[in-house]
C-alpha cells in the first residue's frame, strides 16, 4: 500500500471522516459517495469542495438532479457560503429537449440525451479548471444509459478524463435505481457507503463504511456520523490498540479508610470499577466518592449521566458533601447529561475521549451502563462497544467508575448487561432486613492486581458515605434475608444502642 505520508491527500474537511481515510482522498483519483436519499451526501460533497476553497483550490459541482439555487440554500443552511472558488453547474437539457409534444421528461434515454449530458459536463469542467468535482448523481446518467454495458462504458470515459484533467472527483450515487450495481465499485479508486437506521424509538441513526479503497488502507467498520447545523460529523471507531499513553500505576484513595481497606488498599490508578446493585442502593454515591477525592487531590473528572437531570443531581449531591456546581465552576469537574434516544454509541465514545484528551483528567464516572444500554437498543455489540472504551481508559491512565442498575430488590438479582469479566475491580451492594429496618450491605466480589477483604460491610448514607464493620453474625446477607448467628444483630452507629 501507499505510504500514507508521501502520497497527497485532498482533505475532505469533514471532521473524523480524513481520520478514517488516513488524511483524506488520494489527489487526482474518481471517489463514489453512495447513500440513500436524505443520508448525508450532498452536505459531505460540498464540504469537500469548501475544504478545498480554503487551500485556494478551485472547486466544481455538477448537479443533474438539483437545482443551484437548491444547493445554495442547502449550503445556507449550515451557515455555509458557495464562494467564487465553487462553481455550481447545473446541466439542463436543450431546449428542443423540453418541447413537451416530444413527450420526454427531464432524464432521457436516447443515445443523443446521453452524450449531449456527456458534453455540458466536459465543457463546464474545461471552463472551470476545477481541482475538486463533484458530480450529483449518477442515478441520472444510469438511466440515461439505459444498459449496463452502456452505463459502465460512461462511467470509463468519465473517470478517464477526470483523470486526465488531474482533479479529485467526487461522484454520488443516491441508489434509487439499481442497487446491485456494482459498476462504479470496479471502476472507482475508493468507495464510501452512508446509511441510515430508524429505530422503534429515537432520532435516526447516520453510519457510514469505507467499502474499498484501492492501494491505500483505511480505518475499517461502519463509523456513526451525524449532521447537524455545520455539517457532518464522523465519529472514528474506536480502537484501544492505537492508544496508549505513559503514566505511574499507582493506587488512588477514596477518602474513607474503611472503604479503602475493603478494597486492599484502594483502586489501582488506570483500573476499571464495576458498581453493582439494586436501584436506590448508593451506586452513584459510591461513585460520587471517589470522584470528589479525585478532586480534592488535584486532578480531574469526566462524569457522564444517562439516568439523572443534572439540576437535581446536584440538589442532591450538595447536602451529602459533594458540591459538583462549585468543582465544575472551577473546571475540576466535566459533567455531561446524555440523551440516550438521540445518542449512538459512536458519539458516546467520541464524547469520552474528547474529556480525556486533557491529561490532568484521571477518573471518568458513566452513570449507567443501564443508559447506555438504551442508547443502542437495536445494536448486537455493546459489550464489544464497552470492551474497547474500557481498554481505551486504562491505556491513558483514567480510572473508570460504571454503575449497572439490577432488576429486583432482594433475592436473587439480575443485570440487564453483565460486563463483569471486563471490569478489574466489582463492588456488589444489597439491601437486607435486620431488626425490621431496611439496611444495606457492600462487598468487593473481584479485584485484580491485589488482595481484597472478602468480608461483607453494612454502609450508610447520612451526610455522607459511611462503612461499617463486618457483619459477622450474619449468614445469607447478599440473598437480602439473612439469619442471625448471634444473640442479636450489631446495632449502626447512632442508631439503637
Amino acid at each position: 500500500m501507499d505510504d500514507p505520508v508521501k502520497t497527497l491527500r485532498a482533505r475532505t474537511g469533514v471532521p473524523g471522516l480524513d481520520d478514517i481515510l488516513f488524511g483524506g482522498l488520494a489527489v487526482g483519483r474518481v471517489f463514489l459517495l453512495e447513500g440513500s436519499p436524505g443520508t448525508g451526501k450532498t452536505t459531505m460533497a460540498m464540504r469537500f469542495l469548501m475544504e478545498g476553497a480554503q487551500q485556494g483550490e478551485q472547486g466544481l459541482y455538477v448537479t443533474l438532479s438539483e437545482s443551484a439555487a437548491e444547493l445554495r440554500s442547502a449550503a445556507v443552511s449550515h451557515g455555509w457560503e458557495l464562494d467564487e472558488k465553487i462553481d455550481v453547474f447545473e446541466v439542463v437539457p436543450p431546449e428542443s429537449l423540453l418541447d413537451s409534444d416530444q413527450q420526454q421528461s427531464l432524464l432521457y434515454s436516447s443515445d443523443l440525451e446521453l452524450g449531449e449530458t456527456t458534453k455540458l459536463i466536459f465543457q463546464a469542467v474545461e471552463k472551470s479548471d476545477a481541482q475538486r468535482i463533484v458530480l450529483d448523481s449518477l442515478s441520472e446518467i444510469r438511466l440515461l444509459a439505459q444498459s449496463s454495458l452502456r452505463y459502465r462504458r460512461q462511467i470509463l470515459a468519465l473517470k478517464h478524463y477526470f483523470s486526465r484533467h488531474g482533479a479529485t472527483v467526487l461522484m454520488l450515487d443516491d441508489l434509487t435505481t439499481d442497487t446491485l450495481d456494482k459498476t462504479v465499485h470496479s471502476v472507482a479508486h475508493g468507495v464510501i457507503r452512508l446509511e441510515e437506521m430508524t429505530p422503534d424509538y429515537g432520532a435516526e441513526r447516520r453510519r457510514l463504511r469505507v467499502v474499498k479503497y484501492r492501494a491505500q488502507g483505511f480505518r475499517g467498520g461502519y463509523h456513526d456520523f451525524t449532521i447537524r447545523a455545520g455539517g457532518a460529523h464522523v465519529f472514528p471507531r474506536l480502537v484501544a490498540a492505537e492508544h496508549r499513553r505513559s503514566f505511574h500505576r499507582g493506587r488512588i484513595a477514596s477518602g474513607i479508610a474503611a472503604l479503602d481497606k475493603l478494597l486492599g488498599g484502594g483502586i489501582e490508578q488506570g483500573s476499571s470499577t464495576l458498581v453493582l446493585g439494586p436501584a436506590g442502593a448508593g451506586k452513584t454515591t459510591l461513585a460520587w466518592q471517589f470522584a470528589a477525592e479525585t478532586v480534592r487531590r488535584g486532578e480531574k473528572v469526566a462524569m457522564f449521566l444517562f439516568d439523572e437531570e443534572l439540576g437535581l443531581l446536584f440538589d442532591r449531591a450538595k447536602p451529602l458533601g459533594f458540591d459538583f456546581a462549585a468543582m465544575q465552576a472551577t473546571g475540576m469537574l466535566q459533567i455531561k447529561q446524555l440523551d440516550a434516544a438521540e445518542l449512538s454509541p459512536g458519539e458516546f465514545a467520541y464524547t469520552v475521549r474528547a474529556a480525556c484528551a486533557d491529561p490532568a483528567t484521571k477518573t471518568v464516572v458513566i452513570d449507567s451502563l443501564n443508559g447506555y444500554q438504551a442508547a443502542m437498543p437495536q445494536e448486537n455489540a455493546l459489550i464489544l462497544h464497552m470492551h474497547e472504551l474500557i481498554q481505551y481508559l486504562n491505556r491513558t491512565g483514567v480510572s473508570t467508575f460504571m454503575t449497572v442498575a439490577q432488576h429486583g430488590l432482594v433475592g436473587e438479582m439480575k443485570s440487564p448487561v453483565d460486563i463483569t469479566y471486563l471490569a478489574d475491580a466489582v463492588v456488589l451492594l444489597r439491601y437486607f432486613e435486620a431488626e425490621g429496618a431496611v439496611r444495606r450491605a457492600l462487598s468487593v466480589i473481584k479485584k485484580r492486581g491485589g488482595q481484597h477483604e472478602d468480608t461483607i460491610r453494612e454502609f450508610w448514607i447520612d451526610h455522607g458515605l459511611h462503612i461499617g464493620e463486618p457483619l459477622v453474625e450474619f449468614h445469607g446477607v447478599l440473598r437480602g434475608t439473612p439469619t442471625l448467628a448471634g444473640n442479636r444483630a450489631p446495632p449502626r452507629p447512632g442508631i439503637g444502642e
